[in-house]
């Protein structure tokens, strides 16, 4: 599949039913388009099975609660869609995308209680988030744009909002010829990239940010799971940017990322060491299971 995103062969669920990949279209006037009421999933499917697909389904009703409205289809009708537009799509090994807004309705100021939800699943085929950064690990910059205080959004739902500064963060890291950038807080402590989670290794034990403002990412939670079962010490706690000196590893989490190695943060470098590549390989080994 190849060309621009609304010009493609295939079929996308939307609303129910399977149209043409041309025609799942929106109105101008959709409240999310002006006020970012919409919530969304990134998945991956391997031979077939999107891994951890009822965890993302159940985090997309979630987030849209969060942020104030309820899809109204169930965690089995969103898994039966996902299942349609993979089986229409003839992909194995696909990337998919499940979306629901507040669509355009009687409302079109802040308030839009009366307009509908709408939702939609696509799939296209996706290859490595990071290009070749599998191997030689991906050059991060230093994002200026902090996630911001819980209490100033919900920080744990996976809403469309909430990229406005990541999208940002990643075009000012790619001016700058880095796959990605780097965010802090708002309390200044290391937090994320802009759409994956980052691990560290020194002394091989390894050292995570508390995710107490940013989404705790399902691949993130899957890989905790492996280092445990390795029996490796994991320190879950606020990082200062200055530690980034001690660090010997590091790499990202996420649906899109997978498990990527980090080569360097600004000025900070790492080696694509032993723990780091063996994590990446078991992550690919346990999704394919």
């Amino acid at each position: 599949m190849a060309g621009n995103y609304d010009d493609r062969d295939g079929m996308i669920w939307l609303d129910g039913h399977l149209v043409p990949w041309r025609d799942a279209n929106v109105h101008i006037l959709t409240h999310a388009l002006h006020y970012a009421s919409s919530v969304f999933e990134g998945e991956r499917a391997y031979n077939g099975r999107i891994f951890k697909s009822r965890e993302h389904s159940e985090r997309l009703r979630t987030s849209a609660q969060m942020i104030d409205f309820e899809i109204p289809w169930t965690v089995e009708e969103i898994e039966a869609a996902k299942a349609q537009v993979l089986a229409s799509s003839g992909l194995q090994d696909a990337y998919v995308r499940a979306v629901a807004w507040r669509g355009a309705g009687p409302d079109m100021g802040v308030a839009s209680a009366r307009n509908p939800v709408r939702m939609a699943v696509a799939a296209w085929e996706w290859g490595a988030y990071y290009g070749d950064a599998k191997m030689r690990g991906a050059k991060l910059d230093l994002a200026k744009w902090r996630r911001p205080d819980p209490a100033t959004a919900p920080s744990q739902a996976k809403a469309a909002g909430l990229y406005m500064i990541c999208t940002m963060s990643k075009h000012a890291a790619e001016a700058k010829g880095c796959s990605d950038a780097m965010m802090l807080d708002y309390r200044g402590y290391v937090a994320e990239a802009t759409g994956a989670n980052i691990f560290f290794v020194k002394d091989g034990e390894v050292h995570t940010p508390k995710p107490d403002c940013f989404l705790n990412g399902i691949t993130r939670q899957t890989v905790l799971g492996l280092l445990e079962k390795r029996g490796i010490t994991v320190h879950e706690r606020h990082i200062e940017p200055s530690e980034l000196e001690g660090f010997q590893q590091c790499w990202l989490t996420g649906t899109a990322a997978e498990v990527t190695p980090v080569g360097q943060i600004g000025d900070y470098t790492f080696e694509v060491g032993e723990l780091t590549r063996s994590i990446s390989e078991e992550y690919e080994q346990l999704v394919r299971a």
